[in-house]
């Protein structure tokens, strides 16, 4: 990188971070805030599944250790919610389903992903998925229904897996390769994820991670920058030390290179084929309407928060009110800023569509960062289309990941909140709810 372009990096992540301590206050809400859509705008829903088996030190996403009743309650509970959000008028063609480990229940996930088809005018679904539950025949009862299944590999490396403590959970470098091979096939698009930049990763496990993961053929492959964060950093120095020396931006080159010969759906994803279904549902929808515990929507410019506490959830679900207990107000710039970001991670923003979406004027709003880009040679303007350099990929990719890793300033929040005696909870909820 050349001098304009350390300073813009630089001066862009410090920038992302202020703005967002600034913007990511969380105001408590003494009832949930009513939900309802607006005419002609095109939502999209997630759906949270907070259980995992056991936790990975470099994951900060809201998540339980998984009790089978304890699950079977939730997804009655995040049934219901769908239905109450079906009552006040929402619909979807789209639905995300992220965790957790979302296939950690095949049969109740099944019933939730049939409900939702049901209730809406779905046309394509993602999920997320560990190695251990992508066997063939477990991900045939979803032949139909998952449209996308993204599974976290996170590594090749037989060391590597040993000190994220993965290696004894979902098997050795060979082992990960035969689960893949024999789930590849069954849904139209399946995508190996992939973390780079992990302390202690050289060049050449880098490149042996990529072309196992080429080799093999997925439909799609994921490339996620390590991301650190106050939730974090400290598991993943235990598990996997400090890093010497900083690499991200050599790794991401090395990658881009990589697959060169694949189409590059946004800043950390590539496919065989052009492909609108992809990891980053917040580059094509702007606004998405979250349910199930710990889940954000962002509707009308406010990001919305439910219940992390299941106890808290199941209350708000019985009483069939929305299950948010907080939101995070944006002033319009914060709001043009954020959807600018997640529309240019794309590769491109189109300036009038933009100005019309957003009723505003994007040069105008955003002058001093739109110059600053163009001036260390992030972006350039084609007629009336930004497109981002290979160096504003990388830039993107940065800011991209201060954005999630800054989410946790909001999960912070709410991280004493989670605690709950599983036992009492069963008891109590399912004698309660009955099946949808």
């Amino acid at each position: 990188m050349n001098l304009f372009q350390n300073l813009a990096l630089k001066y862009s992540h410090s920038m992302m971070e202020k703005s967002l301590k600034k913007g990511f206050n969380v105001k408590l809400l003494k009832e949930p805030k009513e939900k309802s859509p607006k005419e002609n705008k095109n939502y999209m829903l997630y759906a949270h599944v907070p259980f995992c088996h056991t936790f990975c030190p470099y994951c900060s996403f809201h998540k339980y250790y998984y009790n089978e009743n304890l699950a079977q309650v939730y997804f009655q509970n995040l049934r219901k919610e769908l239905q109450i959000i079906k009552n006040k008028g929402f619909d979807f063609n789209s639905i995300y389903v992220g965790g957790g480990t979302t296939l950690i229940n095949e049969k109740e996930l099944l019933k939730t992903l049939e409900l939702c088809k049901k209730l809406f005018n779905i046309k394509e679904i993602s999920c997320e998925s560990d190695p251990n539950h992508i066997d063939p025949k477990k991900l045939s009862m979803f032949k139909g229904i998952i449209d996308r299944l993204s599974c976290g590999i996170q590594s090749f490396d037989d060391e590597t897996l040993k000190k994220i403590a993965r290696y004894d959970k979902f098997g050795s470098s060979k082992e990960l390769q035969e689960k893949i091979a024999k789930a590849l096939g069954i849904l139209p698009i399946f995508s190996i994820d992939l973390i780079f930049n992990l302390p202690g990763q050289s060049e050449q496990h880098l490149l042996n991670d990529l072309k196992i993961a080429k080799n093999l053929n997925p439909q799609q492959i994921t490339t996620y920058p390590l991301m650190k964060s106050n939730l974090t950093k400290n598991n993943i120095a235990k598990s996997l030390g400090l890093s010497v020396e900083d690499k991200e931006f050599a790794y991401y080159q090395i990658i881009r290179n990589f697959f060169k010969d694949y189409i590059q759906n946004n800043g950390w994803s590539f496919s065989l084929k052009k492909s609108k279904l992809n990891d980053e549902y917040v580059s094509t929808h702007h606004e998405y309407l979250g349910v199930g515990s710990g889940a954000f929507s962002f509707l009308e410019g406010e990001l919305l928060i439910n219940a992390f506490n299941l106890n808290h959830y199941a209350k708000l679900i019985e009483e069939k009110q929305n299950a948010n207990i907080a939101k995070v107000c944006f002033d319009k710039k914060e709001i043009i800023k954020y959807i600018f970001l997640t529309e240019i991670f794309s590769g491109k923003i189109e300036i009038e569509k933009f100005n019309k979406t957003l009723n505003c004027n994007l040069e105008k709003e955003l002058y001093a960062e739109l110059l600053g880009l163009k001036i260390s040679g992030a972006i350039f303007k084609d007629n009336n289309t930004f497109i981002t350099s290979d160096f504003g990929q990388y830039l993107f990719v940065v800011l991209m990941k201060d954005f999630y890793t800054g989410m946790d300033l909001v999960r912070a929040v709410f991280k004493d909140d989670k605690r709950l005696e599983n036992k009492d909870y069963i008891n109590i909820m399912k004698e309660k709810i009955a099946p949808i």
